[in-house]
């Protein structure tokens, strides 16, 4: 699909997110480069692609869709021949019960195409737009099984014993070499997080992360195991003769218009060497606070947190909960020609241009501590700390606080309130903690409902007492609370339809339509801000446990991470089931 220049402009006026100066600098980069505006848009990251087709859409008046490949029904796919799909950038990717045709083009406005496909399907066509990419994910999907061809693959291997590894088995052109291919493609398709390759007895398991679930999709024969994970060490410059020490290891890869770094861990285990593969897009945009799950009063505090010009923001929660993706998102919008930002990193996840990226590497001496030493001599604004692990880090972080900078970092507790005692037990004086720190956010990550796979149903009253019980709910002014917060999120554009409450209840929750082949997409976060008030200063001062510091900070407004995701589970992003999982431990 090609854009013109003119009509280009026009949406980039409309989205509002273009400044006079970025529009100086997207023509000067054109002139320099030149190449249509559409391509220099692209590039910048000013917008991501999925963004600029939405407002291309939305002008031509023709909807949008974002196709989830991996749930595509083959019968329907292959209504179109796939010479025919590929040959004009064209995906069926639903047929509605009244028989109605859902096609996804890149370009609706190539006539020729749209005719021929007319004939070829008859006239019950809904048309809509979706990037280049997706359709071709989605184009993909012709291909058989990653089972039958990784099958293909293999056989055509003809190494004998796990044990005998030549050259010619980890080559460019290797089965074994196709094998790790396959299972990239495969892994970047389904949007996966990790790739885990684990050798079992008697074969290896291949085990995908989605949405945060780990699911297993293959299962290969042992004797490939040694040649799979050599031709891994081989991309990401590691030793392959050490197989009694974990490794550490990145290599990067090019699919379609995107480009993918993959972090590699492996690990001895019983039944021979274990990989982890971290799958980042690096041609991914950073998404604004907003879409990662931020809204009303926790996103003022945050916002209100970075626009201190020193301090500490801490984020908190589990591995695995959003806290790298946050700080990404933060660093990007706070990332000016004007601001000197440096961070120090265990590993690095996202690289953002502009900003100084330092990796930790405690082998060589650089652990947290001492990269944060040597920033502070670097003359930065800002500094994000990876993790604090130990009272050094510590000290040094709010020591940095304390003379100028604003620092951002990470700590493994259970909710925000807890962050402060742990500060404590680390050795940190209370009257520190209390004067450095602005906000502490407590995250955890929910799978996001499909709006169109859910429906509204009345609870009973066992569900009823249940949500009462799980969500702490005990009265009517409780509810009220809820009701409140409901309003506030509809306002804030939080999910879909009305509410649907009264003063002393909740009487509808959203579930997954039965015979739904789809029902999560992505994820978002569940957040808790809490800001340091003076009452929260004085609780600090005086050694007050977590609990106090968070029933204080309750009184005081803040919405719990429960709270927030009993709120979107009520707008129907989630399920209560999602949030009661990822909390349950509170």
């Amino acid at each position: 699909m090609r854009i013109s220049d003119r009509l280009v402009i026009e949406l980039l006026k409309k989205s509002k997110k273009i400044s006079d100066e970025q529009f100086y600098n997207l023509f000067e980069q054109q002139r320099t480069e030149k190449k249509p505006l559409q391509d220099v848009v692209l590039k910048s990251n000013l917008l991501s692609e999925k963004e600029l087709t939405q407002l291309y859409a939305a002008e031509i008046g023709i909807p949008f869709v974002d196709i989830v490949p991996r749930n595509l029904h083959k019968e329907i796919l292959r209504l179109i021949p796939e010479h025919i799909a590929r040959q004009y950038n064209a995906v069926l990717f639903d047929v509605l019960p009244d028989g109605t045709k859902m096609l996804a083009m890149e370009d609706p406005d190539d006539v020729q195409a749209l005719n021929f496909l007319q004939k070829q399907l008859g006239h019950n066509i809904k048309v809509h737009v979706a990037t280049k990419s997706n359709i071709g994910a989605a184009l993909d999907q012709y291909r058989g099984s990653i089972t039958t061809e990784l099958t293909q693959v293999i056989a055509s291997d003809t190494s004998s014993t796990e044990e005998e590894i030549s050259e010619e088995d980890v080559a460019e052109d290797s089965p074994i070499a196709q094998t790790v291919n396959l299972l990239i493609d495969y892994a970047i398709k389904q949007g996966s997080s990790d790739i885990h390759i684990e050798p079992r007895e008697d074969y290896v398991s291949i085990r995908y992360r989605v949405d945060g679930q780990l699911r297993e999709t293959n299962r290969l024969p042992k004797k490939v195991l040694s040649a799979l994970v050599s031709r891994i060490k081989i991309l990401s410059n590691l030793k392959i003769d050490e197989r009694r020490a974990p490794q550490d290891g990145r290599f990067k890869v090019q699919m379609g218009s995107g480009q993918y770094a993959l972090r590699v861990s492996t690990l001895p285990i019983v039944d021979g060497e274990k990989v982890a593969m971290r799958i980042l897009n690096e041609s991914s945009k950073a998404s604004v606070l907003e879409e990662l799950g931020l809204w009303g009063t926790s996103l003022e505090q945050v916002e209100h947190a970075l626009t201190r010009p020193h301090g500490m923001v801490l984020f908190t929660g589990p591995t695995g909960s959003g806290k790298s993706t946050s700080l990404f998102s933060i660093l990007t919008r706070l990332n000016q020609p004007a601001v000197n930002i440096s961070t120090i990193e265990d590993p690095v996840e996202y690289k953002i241009p502009g900003v100084n990226q330092v990796q930790a590497n405690p082998a060589a001496g650089m652990t947290f501590a001492t990269g944060l030493r040597a920033l502070l001599r670097q003359d930065p604004n800002i500094i994000m700390v990876g993790e604090i692990r130990d009272g050094e880090t510590a000290n040094l972080a709010v020591q940095a606080a304390l003379t100028g900078h604003l620092v951002f970092s990470t700590l493994h507790t259970n909710n925000a309130a807890t962050c402060l005692p742990r500060l404590l037990d680390m050795g940190i004086e209370p009257f520190l903690i209390a004067s450095t720190i602005r906000a502490v956010v407590g995250q955890r990550l929910v799978r996001k409902l499909v709006p169109e796979s859910v429906e509204p149903f009345k609870i009973d009253m066992n569900t009823q007492a249940r949500i009462q019980n799980s969500f702490g709910i005990k009265g009517p002014e409780d509810f009220t609370r809820i009701h409140k917060l409901e309003a506030e999120a509809i306002k804030a554009k939080i999910g879909e339809g009305e509410p649907a409450t009264d003063e002393q209840s909740i009487k509808r929750l959203w579930r997954i339509k039965g015979g739904s082949n789809v029902s999560y997409r992505g994820r978002i976060g569940i957040y808790e801000v809490l800001p340091m008030s003076p009452d929260i200063q004085k609780l600090i001062i005086a050694r007050y446990s977590a609990d106090h510091i968070q029933n204080q900070a309750i009184k005081e407004g803040m919405i719990t991470m429960q709270t927030d995701g009993l709120i979107k589970a009520l707008r129907g992003q989630t399920t209560l089931e999602e949030v009661m999982r990822v909390t349950s431990e509170r």
